[in-house]
């Protein structure tokens, strides 16, 4: 049933409403702007409003008027820059654009800029649409918190939404939101992971995009159905104990006639000289953020998918382009700042206020930046000079480690910094380790693809990676495909490689995916020390002669240990000995070389006893049949301590 909103005034956009727009502090546009569904005096209809500051003229053209755009037109608000009008009869479905006119003489027909819905690309109108939804995850809303927290499990599958599955009897299309809702919750739940982390369903015009060209910052995209469709997938979810993470992209817009771009006649949302406003890579507009109209806008499209569609995560996409000013650009292709220097002071004010807000409104949300660069501080707070974001993705990580693993074993010694280097900075922010869409598109190949040698090398070294990725201090996200080792690169017009599934090697790396998870769950000495070099320790970093790693996760207590060994080689390491912080048993929790992971079957039996003798400047030392191009995680336990 349509809910219409009862409103006694006019107008719903009133003064404080213009005052913070313009001020840059307004947090709930979307309930003012926009095309809303009202009830005035008994008489439903729709109220438009919308912000156009330079325009001479703006009227609503749409189905119920033959799109004439001399029929109903809009009546400024002061001098806040927005329009906004009544009109009786207008319900739910109805198709819309504004019609606006400049004294330049521009004319233009643009898409509701915080519209609910729009119409399926091609087409580009937008919809009068309620947001209205009875959700059913009040559990998971209560407890999130906990969840999301930096000492909690995150293993985080990243998917695109369009190719994730596709049904080829009905000509190979996408799924919708409601026919993938409890597939999807029943297989993230069976793989063990704890979020999902969608590529950006905000609507865009070119689906080659991925999303991230957005256009509709308040709308999901229309390909897959209705709001409430997008809101009974996240609910499911939920229900399933599944946390959602969306991507955002603040950073860009693509200049599409229907769009932002140039919207009332000058350069409204994006800066007017292309040294600023025009991003080279993309082809795309930069948002203004020194315009106060513009980041009430953007902040209030954050806080919207928080509020109406219950997401649990924000991961802003190409913050390293909003930071630098000279960000792909060339001498004399920037601005410099006020004090002559390359960083986007606008852009940080506006991320750091983001991350306030963010954090304030909704403290079980965690917020994410893919940051390619040095930059200090992204995860760290405001008040100390930070970014303000919960979590950082580390690229660093994610390069420096595939480009490892690509060499050929026999020369990988010649190369032990790449692998080693990372805990130099592991503490510097609270990273998450991404095995992303980037690293398969491209040319780039899967990441099957990416391992040296013979097939069954490949495989050992693909379980290699994950289990190495899963036991380094960090969040995981691992792209959809990469849990059962896709052999193709990955084409958004395709979906993944599901047949792969009935083939023994490939269901070996999705048990060992499986199985990573199920033990990340459980054990604490895995999860606790992500953000805190307490939960780290190197045993030796520097067998660089036979390729091996030794470490220690730690829980915060120090009584939760687990050791892990990395063999790079595809050598059996016999009696290999590592020290070991107490005697005992040791179990053998996991090993990628399993022959139900694929493996050749290499390992200690389940358990190996520690000798009363010290290596490694440790008290006791473990005697290990160290398999090949293999992790192989071992539990201890303190004496007395259960």
């Amino acid at each position: 049933m349509t809910a219409y909103r009862r409103i006694s005034s006019p107008s719903l956009v009133g003064e404080q409403d213009c005052y913070l727009f313009n001020e840059g502090s307004h947090l709930r546009l979307y309930e003012v702007l926009g095309a809303h569904l009202v009830e005035r005096e008994g008489v439903q209809g729709t109220h438009f409003a919308v912000w156009a500051p330079s325009a001479d003229y703006v009227s609503v053209i749409a189905d119920f008027n033959g799109w004439n755009n001399g029929s109903h037109p809009l009546r400024p608000v002061g001098s806040s820059g927005i329009w906004q009008g009544f009109i009786p009869g207008v319900g739910q479905g109805t198709c819309y654009k504004y019609y606006i006119s400049h004294p330049s003489g521009y004319r233009g027909e643009k898409a509701d800029p915080l519209g609910f819905w729009h119409e399926v690309p091609p087409r580009t109108g937008s919809v009068v649409w309620d947001l209205d939804y009875a959700w059913n995850d009040a559990d998971w809303m209560s407890q999130r918190a906990k969840h999301n927290q930096l000492n909690a499990p995150l293993a985080i599958y990243e998917l695109h939404f369009a190719s994730w599955k596709r049904i080829w009897e009905e000509g190979g299309r996408s799924l919708s939101y409601r026919e993938a809702a409890h597939q999807l919750a029943e297989y993230v739940k069976h793989l063990g992971f704890t979020h999902v982390e969608f590529m950006p369903l905000t609507e865009h015009p070119f689906s080659g995009s991925w999303g991230y060209q957005t256009t509709g910052y308040y709308a999901p995209t229309s390909r897959f159905g209705t709001p409430q469709d997008l809101m009974y997938l996240i609910d499911v979810l939920h229900q399933a104990g599944i946390g959602v993470i969306f991507d955002w992209v603040p950073s860009h817009f693509p200049g599409d006639g229907h769009g932002l771009a140039y919207f009332d006649g000058t350069h409204l949302y994006e800066h007017s000289d292309p040294r600023q406003g025009f991003h080279p890579d993309w082809k795309s507009c930069i948002f203004n953020y020194g315009r106060h109209e513009v980041r009430s806008f953007l902040l209030s499209s954050a806080m919207f998918w928080c509020d109406k569609y219950h997401i649990d995560g924000i991961r802003v996409d190409a913050v390293a382009s909003m930071l630098y000013l000279d960000y792909s650009r060339g001498q004399g292709e920037w601005i410099p700042n006020r004090y002559g220097g390359r960083e986007n002071l606008e852009a940080i004010h506006f991320l750091q206020r983001f991350n306030t807000e963010i954090y304030a409104h909704y403290p079980g949300v965690q917020t994410f930046a893919e940051e390619s660069t040095a930059w200090p501080g992204v995860s760290r707070p405001v008040y100390l000079g930070g970014l303000g974001f919960g979590l950082k993705w580390d690229m660093g990580w994610m390069h420096d480690t595939l480009k490892f693993l690509h060499r050929d074993p026999i020369h990988r010694h010649y190369h032990w910094n790449e692998i080693t280097f990372r805990m130099i900075y592991a503490y510097h922010e609270n990273y998450t380790l991404p095995l992303s869409h980037d690293e398969v598109v491209h040319g780039k190949g899967s990441l099957l693809s990416k391992m040296p040698g013979d097939a069954w090398q490949q495989f050992a070294n693909l379980r290699l990676l994950y289990g190495y990725q899963w036991t380094m201090p960090g969040k995981k996200l691992l792209f959809m495909g990469g849990e059962f080792g896709q052999g193709r690169e990955w084409n958004h017009d395709e979906a993944i490689e599901w047949h792969l599934l009935t083939i023994h090697w490939h269901q070996g790396v999705f048990a060992w995916v499986r199985d990573l998870n199920r033990v990340y769950l459980q054990e604490r000495a895995l999860v606790e020390g992500d953000t805190s070099y307490l939960g780290f320790e190197w045993i030796d970093c520097n067998d660089a002669s036979d390729s091996v790693l030794s470490y220690l996760r730690k829980s915060l207590d120090g009584q939760e240990v687990i050791l892990v060994v990395v063999n790079f080689t595809p050598v059996v390491r016999s009696n290999y000995r590592i020290g070991v912080p107490f005697g005992g048993a040791w179990e053998e929790l996991l090993n990628s070389d399993a022959t139900y992971y694929g493996g050749s079957g290499q390992g200690n039996l389940g358990v190996v006893y520690a000798k009363e003798y010290g290596t490694h400047g440790r008290p006791n030392t473990l005697e290990l049949n160290v398999a090949p191009l293999a992790v192989q995680l071992f539990k201890g336990r303190r004496h007395g301590v259960v």
